[in-house]
């Protein structure tokens, strides 16, 4: 049986209103192919937080997994850093 490799994106929390969800943003950055400047982007996942034991402002690790409901299909992996 093949282990496939799941993704793992780091962010920071923003929601934390859900019972058992957190949502996290996620920042990329790239060069502009055209104009050759720095462009930030950011999406929201949702993500499943078990023990709800996330708070606003903290860094995360999710990882992505079978969905879990209709917008959710991201599990949290670790706290990196807890938000002061």
């Amino acid at each position: 049986m093949s282990e496939t490799r799941k993704v793992t994106r780091l962010g920071i929390v923003v929601s934390d209103k859900m019972d058992k969800t957190i949502v996290v943003k996620v920042e990329r950055q790239f060069i502009h192919p055209l104009y050759k400047k720095t462009v930030r982007k950011h999406k929201k996942f949702k993500v499943h937080d078990e023990n709800n034991e996330c708070k606003i402002g903290d860094k995360v690790m999710i990882r992505e997994s079978r969905p879990l409901s209709k917008d959710k299909s991201w599990t949290l992996e670790s706290i990196i850093e807890r938000s002061k």
